[in-house]
């Protein structure tokens, strides 16, 4: 019987080659894109759960949650002191190791070579993260002044994997040290949060010695903190133990008679290694992190892809379910029971369903490596072993089968043999199905018309993002990062002058935040008679910063050299008498228009020459007076996902991260001569420059890649809707032959008809944007609320993809129209 039921599928499929390609190219469609959307799925909910023992492994985070400043901050980095005095207060943590990530200039022939994701840790990070070691020990890196490499790097490095026991030279902290080879790592995949080259073992303290301050600062998150639970730990326990142990812990910082406490605003999260990627704290990351709404959004796609191609094969087959209705009669008089024809039919609709696999895995095979490279991901198909996808391709395969072939089979086995055979129905219209088709047919474009939506939406976003006034002028910067190594934190001056002679340098300036910077310190900042600091960011500019970056100065003045009141330098390394004399002396500042808002200042006229008070590192000394000389426009330095900040700007010649170049001429040309001064003044720092529209690009990445991604989906919909539509329309022409020549014989034009059977498949297309829109509205709107900028979210979007859904649907059914259309009516009616 199976083998009867299997032969007459393949005839089926053979006798109707149309209907049998477009259901196999719309299921393997909808089958490949779920297949790889399911593979980045898998690939994004498997981060760092490859690592041996990440069950007892975690990040210790600091949340601030924006009572102060209102701008939440989901950091996974943490403060030194806060990763010792929670393993000194935790039993259950076993061990505890606090790494923070830096570039150093590694020495090789004499050079000094750019180096980048070097983790310098106070103790064994391999305890803590146990990285697989393909050379050497994990545990020589116990002893300080030790390296472990990537495979990648000890190659790129010292041309060989079999280094250990050789002897790196790095330069950091303004200090060139010998480190000893004590093992190679494998190289790191990306489906992780680390992102390293090497791992160093350094005396921490040694180390940060020309920083000291930062070691006992709860407010200075510049690494990560990595714990091991002891077994049986219970980490939810130890959460709920947390703020309790805060309070005890954070000490009051009290400065003429003024309490703040940095905990008042902070808050700590112990965070398994498998759940950061997508956990909720991700400034600061590593590695780009992700979202569960992202990847639930990814899935659902993938399934109402799939879903769409499960409709196709169900609105053709119950279409085609008069041709087979004598069939069926046949059958059943024969004796065939209404179970034996279920069978047939859903075996045949698994057929398909696994030849359209077999194409779909071919899809995916041929695809899969573009898709990765997009996504930046290492996604690979396995049909064996652990990751292998053998057995859940067979069960979408008896999925899809069973989905698409139920209700046909239903459908198609209540036909009455004797009502069949005697009215020969085998070519009429089926009763009862057209309403089901209908409705099919309004959720598949309702799908294609959301995902055009989003499409549109995103892309839109996107472009306003990168094209909108941040408040200073973008284009035509270079910006280079280095400043703040010890090497030339004194020399930045000098550097100055030799740039601003370079051919093309328009404005030089220096700075701690510039266009996309990872840099961020806030203050409180106190107005007389007032108790409570309000908090805005703090950050140290140049007297050259405005022209340089272009800010637009709205009220005063900007920083003037000659004016020693401007200059609020404390010299490197910070000393207790530097600190003293800036807080007797005082200085001025200026500050940004949001600024003089949220310290209460109506017009920022208002703000000039106001007085307001700041804290300093060490506040034994009082706080520091300090006079609001100008007010510049509110500028927009990071993406647009974040709030402006409120900003108070210092003018110091030294301490800077970054020098901005404001260039005209050749791009290029500028930068060639720039990084030979760079070269000529200092050999110990790598020259590390980016021009600012390449920032920005890297900066709105991600969003360009989701724009692409959900286009390609909406590719895939209109195709698999089409196809369905196509095939409906055929079958749905073929029937109405008969009424076709009689409306022709009784005087109906081409046009006519044609506009008949248009109507009829532009109704569903109709209404499925009344479905569609409020939906997408709703998800979209929900998508743009985490922009602080954003596109409004008008109705061009949606009159769009409305507008070409119909079109596509139009032109879809309009040649089968017009080709029924114009057939002779005489053949028509000789039909039957």
């Amino acid at each position: 019987m199976l083998r009867n039921y299997f032969t007459v599928g393949l005839r089926s499929l053979f006798k109707n080659r149309v209907y049998a390609l477009i259901n196999i190219l719309g299921l393997a469609i909808g089958m490949a894109a779920c297949l790889m959307i399911l593979l980045f799925v898998r690939y994004e909910l498997g981060f760092d759960r490859w690592i041996p023992g990440v069950e007892h492994a975690y990040q210790f985070q600091s949340w601030y949650h924006g009572k102060d400043t209102g701008q939440p901050a989901y950091l996974q980095m943490t403060a030194y002191t806060a990763g010792k005095a929670f393993k000194k207060d935790f039993p259950e943590v076993e061990q505890e190791v606090y790494a923070a990530s830096s570039a150093p200039a590694i020495v090789k022939d004499g050079q000094a070579l750019a180096a980048d994701d070097y983790l310098f840790a106070d103790g064994n990070l391999l305890d803590v993260i146990r990285l697989p070691v393909v050379r050497g020990s994990a545990a020589g890196l116990a002893a300080i002044d030790t390296i472990a490499l990537t495979q990648k790097e000890a190659i790129a490095r010292l041309g060989s994997e079999d280094i250990v026991g050789r002897t790196v030279s790095l330069i950091s902290k303004g200090e060139t040290r010998d480190y000893r080879v004590v093992a190679v790592l494998k190289d790191i995949p990306r489906n992780s949060h680390i992102k390293l080259n090497a791992i160093v073992h350094v005396d921490f303290p040694r180390w940060m010695a020309k920083e000291s301050q930062f070691l006992s600062c709860w407010g200075c998150q510049g690494g990560f903190v990595y714990v091991t639970l002891r077994p049986g730990a219970d980490a939810e326990a130890m959460q709920a133990r947390v703020t309790a142990w805060k309070k005890r812990n954070i000490p009051d910082d009290v400065s003429d008679g003024v309490r703040t406490n940095q905990g008042d605003d902070q808050d700590f999260r112990i965070v398994n290694l498998a759940d950061i990627h997508l956990g909720r704290g991700q400034v600061g990351a590593m590695t780009p992190g992700n979202d569960e709404r992202s990847i639930a959004t990814f899935a659902v796609v993938a399934l109402l892809i799939l879903a769409m191609a499960v409709v196709n094969f169900t609105n053709l087959a119950t279409a085609r379910a008069s041709q087979r209705a004598r069939e069926v009669a046949l059958r059943k008089v024969l004796g065939a029971s209404r179970q034996q024809l279920i069978a047939q039919f859903v075996g045949e609709a698994t057929l398909v369903a696994a030849i359209a696999m077999l194409v779909a895995l071919a899809i995916v095979e041929l695809s899969l490596p573009a898709f990765a490279n997009f996504l930046d991901a290492d996604l690979a198909l396995h049909y064996f072993g652990r990751d292998g996808i053998l057995l859940p391709v067979i069960g979408l395969v008896l999925l899809v089968g069973v989905l698409g072939g139920l209700y046909p089979a239903f459908f198609l086995s209540r036909f009455q043999p004797a009502a069949v055979l005697r009215a020969n129905r085998s070519a009429a219209e089926t009763p009862g199905s057209g309403r089901l088709r209908t409705i099919l047919v309004v959720g598949q474009f309702a799908v294609s018309i959301g995902l055009i939506i989003c499409t549109a939406t995103i892309y839109a976003q996107t472009v306003y993002a990168r094209t909108v006034d941040p408040g200073f002028r973008r284009d035509h910067i270079l910006q280079i990062n280095g400043l703040s190594r010890y090497q030339i934190i004194h020399l930045g001056d000098q550097l100055v002058e030799r740039m601003r002679r370079v051919p093309g340098v328009d404005a030089v300036g220096r700075t701690r935040i510039g266009v996309s910077t990872y840099d961020s310190s806030n203050t409180g900042v106190l107005l007389p008679g007032a108790t409570q600091p309000i908090t805005l960011g703090s950050y140290i500019v140049d007297t050259g910063f405005k022209d340089a970056m272009g800010l637009e100065l709205i009220a005063g003045r900007w920083f003037d050299r000659n004016r020693p009141m401007d200059d609020t330098t404390i010299p490197f390394p910070i000393t207790d008498e530097a600190q003293k004399a800036l807080a007797q002396r005082g200085g001025n500042v200026v500050i940004n228009a949001l600024a003089a808002s949220k310290l209460g200042f109506a017009h920022p006229a208002d703000a000039v020459g106001k007085l307001i008070r700041v804290g300093l590192v060490d506040n034994a000394y009082g706080l520091v007076p300090l006079t609001i000389v100008g007010v510049v426009k509110d500028s927009r330095f990071r993406s647009v996902r974040d709030p402006i900040d409120p900003i108070v700007f210092g003018n110091a010649h030294e301490g800077h991260s970054y020098m901005v170049i404001r260039y005209h001429g050749d791009p290029n040309a500028v930068r060639a001569a720039v990084e030979r001064v760079w070269t000529g003044f200092t050999r110990e720092v790598p020259f590390d420059a980016k021009f600012s529209e390449d920032i920005v690009g890297e900066l709105y990445r991600a969003e360009e890649g989701r724009a692409k991604t959900f286009a390609g989906f909406a590719v895939l919909s209109v195709i698999v809707g089409c196809l369905g539509l196509f095939g409906l329309a055929s079958f749905t022409a073929e029937r109405r032959t008969k009424e076709i020549g009689i409306r022709k014989v009784l005087g109906a034009r081409t046009r006519d008809i044609v506009r008949l059977l248009v109507w009829q498949f532009s109704r569903p297309v109709l209404v499925a944007n009344l479905i569609a829109w409020p939906i997408a509205w709703w998800v979209m709107r929900d998508w743009l609320d985490r922009f602080d900028a954003r596109i409004t979210l008008g109705p061009g979007p949606f009159l769009a993809a409305g507008a070409l859904a119909l079109v596509i649907a139009v032109l879809t059914i309009g040649s089968h129209a017009v080709r029924v259309a114009r057939a002779n009516p005489i053949n028509a009616l000789r039909y039957e």
